[in-house]
């Protein structure tokens, strides 16, 4: 594939993704969500925390080599990392 292309992929997928998640989970949350959150990881002993983050290496065989210098792991392997925020009803 071509590079046009690809970018021109990318740049629809992030449209699409965007256009489909911005309302529910994309925004910035508001006082009463905070306040919800809050009031659940409390009362599932976590009090003062509204969501969780994880995180995890993922192999990336076919890097470019131009980032082969930007992207590895502790082993120097090619990888990213890949990062999620999560709340309780998400």
């Amino acid at each position: 594939m071509g590079k046009s292309t690809v970018l021109e992929s990318l740049v629809r997928f992030c449209d699409a993704v965007e256009t489909l998640y911005t309302r529910d989970y994309l925004r910035r949350p508001t006082p009463r969500d905070l306040q919800r959150l809050l009031q659940k990881a409390e009362f599932r002993g976590f009090p003062g925390m509204i969501g969780s983050i994880d995180c995890m290496h993922w192999q990336w065989k076919n890097c470019s080599t131009t980032w082969q210098g930007d992207y590895g792991n502790r082993k120097g392997q090619k990888s990213i990392i890949l990062e999620a925020v999560a709340g309780f009803d998400t």
